[in-house]
């Protein structure tokens, strides 16, 4: 009986450090993501810029749009 009770302590600390080891993992993780994000965030384009950008995509192809239009086959 002191076999199996003190195997049963031995096996749920096991599973609680195994546990608290992949939990801190998966934070060192979380928080490494976040700082790429930040980076990502502050290195690339900004709303208006990719607005005004999208915009002259649109007047571009609004132009061959209508350059198609009056072709004559």
């Amino acid at each position: 009986m002191e076999a199996i009770v003190s195997f049963a302590i031995a096996l749920a600390t096991g599973v609680g450090v195994l546990q608290t080891r992949t939990h801190n993992r998966f934070m060192d993780t979380d928080k490494r993501l976040d700082a790429l994000e930040l980076k990502i965030a502050e290195h690339y384009v900004t709303r208006d810029e990719v607005s005004k950008t999208f915009e002259r995509f649109e007047n571009h192809f609004i132009r061959i749009e209508s350059k198609i239009d009056n072709l004559k086959i």
